[in-house]
């Protein structure tokens, strides 16, 4: 029987931070569903947020919170700030490289909602993938891929590890400390900006044993996609376009934003997604990404990521401006955790990273928060376990298995409906009738016969309608016309 120490599921940043915190004698195994890069820190473009100094950490703070409509933990928010000198000046003394200005100083910048410049960069516009590098280089324990998990091992109020599928067999993985680090749930939208396999297999499972899923309502919409593509992962354009001077316009060339928001482009996500989604429907009207402003050699010196996906598709960046439509982008919602990464009521098992509820981003994140989430929370549950007492401890007989039915004749089907259902009636805009016709709608695939990994998307869609019912009132990123 293999048993490890450490068993973290997910190879984005949170869970290579958390396995960069373990040492080398330290028995770990990193696993993720495909290829380590594919996943969303790979696809992040924006930046992260580094503070200043401690007069720009009570800024932050009070950035985030706004952006969060008050319904932040400020305890979580005060942890992630405080953390950011931190995490920042270890993985810069480890290697890692951000973009500097010509005097060899970090180059800052600033996006929607913050009130100073203070969000770092990599590669221009390719922040995470830099990133993701740069951890995945310095990572010393076992990465396994092609690991699917499909169930974990909970008894007693404890978690003994996982069952999955290991390049299609069945395994079973036992750990003293399990690390949920598998993301969010981009997946069930038909239009979204994440990785492929970011699907909410794990969440499904949360609601299945019982653990609590918190703030699920709060869904967040990247204002700023090109969905004119055939795959199902659309196109991002980043909000530091904005942040440095880009314009979204109608198809006469007419800025719009300023009707909905005195602040126009650097409005919160919520606003624009939702300016952008009504003056489409309002007008039936294209709305579009303009960069005319900007110097040909600056755009592709600071965007070169974006300039080339583009240039392949025909487009001549700056010059052209871009249709844009809001997408799914990131869970704000997610397992409830504690403010030291543990899950409540559950031995030995964590979560960090966009798969937790820390309570950070309240019903909104903050623009370039994220990847700052990830690292500060990672090093928390790294030291938890790390402080804890080695223990031996008799692992029970797990019998039941669903390694057979993972997926059925009509599942990929059924999963095109469910995107479809998430994107239209809990979506950007949400009624009453919308939630409870789409609730009917996936109780009834519910019923079908369907494999377990659709069966555990349903699960996780069905707790974000709930959540969706319940908040009757707007708030961030959960907006009710009725």
């Amino acid at each position: 029987m293999k048993q490890y120490d450490v068993l973290i599921i997910g190879a984005g940043l949170a869970g290579l931070y958390a396995s960069l915190n373990f040492p080398k004698n330290l028995n770990v195994l990193v696993v993720c569903k495909d290829v380590p890069w594919e996943c969303n820190t790979f696809y992040a473009q924006g930046g992260m947020v580094s503070t200043l100094d401690a007069k720009d950490i009570i800024s932050h703070i009070d950035d985030t919170i706004k952006a969060g409509t008050y319904h932040n933990d400020k305890d979580a928010v005060e942890i992630m700030s405080n953390g950011s000198k931190f995490v920042t000046e270890d993985i810069i003394s480890k290697g890692m490289e951000f973009d500097k200005n010509s005097d060899g100083s970090i180059s800052y910048t600033q996006e929607a909602a913050h009130s100073a410049k203070r969000i770092i960069h990599a590669g221009g516009d390719a922040t995470g993938r830099y990133m993701h590098h740069f951890l995945m280089s310095k990572n010393n324990h076992k990465l396994q891929r092609n690991t699917l998990v499909y169930d974990l091992l909970i008894r007693d109020g404890r978690c003994y590890g996982v069952k999955a599928s290991v390049n299609y067999r069945p395994v079973t993985i036992f750990a003293k400390h399990v690390i949920i680090a598998s993301g969010g749930i981009g997946s069930l939208y038909e239009y979204n900006t994440n990785s492929r396999t970011v699907s909410s297999d794990i969440h499904g499972i949360c609601v299945e044993k019982g653990i609590e899923l918190e703030d699920m309502e709060m869904m967040q919409f990247h204002p700023t996609v090109f969905v004119k593509s055939p795959y199902a992962r659309k196109l991002l354009l980043t909000e530091a376009l904005r942040g440095e001077g880009a314009f979204v316009v109608n198809s006469s060339g007419k800025r719009i934003l300023f009707d909905y928001d005195d602040r126009g482009e650097l409005a919160s996500r919520d606003i624009v997604s939702r300016a952008i989604f009504n003056y489409k429907k309002e007008n039936n009207d294209e709305v579009y990404l303009d960069f005319s402003m900007f110097d040909a050699k600056f755009f592709a010196s600071r965007f070169p990521n974006i300039t080339k996906t583009f240039a392949s598709l025909g487009y001549n960046f700056p010059k052209d401006r871009v249709p844009i439509s809001p997408a799914f982008h990131y869970a704000v919602g997610g397992i409830k955790s504690q403010l030291d990464g543990s899950v409540e009521g559950i031995e030995s098992l964590y979560v960090i990273g966009e798969a937790s509820r820390t309570g950070v981003h309240g019903a909104n994140r903050l623009a370039s928060n994220s990847l700052l989430e990830g690292l500060v929370f990672s090093k928390i549950v790294a030291d938890l376990i790390l402080s804890k007492e080695e223990k031996n401890i008799k692992i029970p007989y797990f019998d039941k298995d669903y390694s057979n039915i993972l997926h059925k004749d009509n599942d990929k089907k059924y999963k095109h409906k469910l995107r479809k259902i998430m994107w239209e009636d809990v979506g950007i805009i949400r009624t009453k009738e919308g939630l409870l016709k789409a609730k009917n709608a996936i109780y009834d695939l519910k019923s079908r016969d369907i494999g377990r990994l659709l069966e555990l998307r349903l699960n996780t869609a069905t707790a974000i309608i709930n959540s969706a019912l319940w908040r009757k009132e707007s708030l961030g990123t959960h907006y009710r016309e009725s």
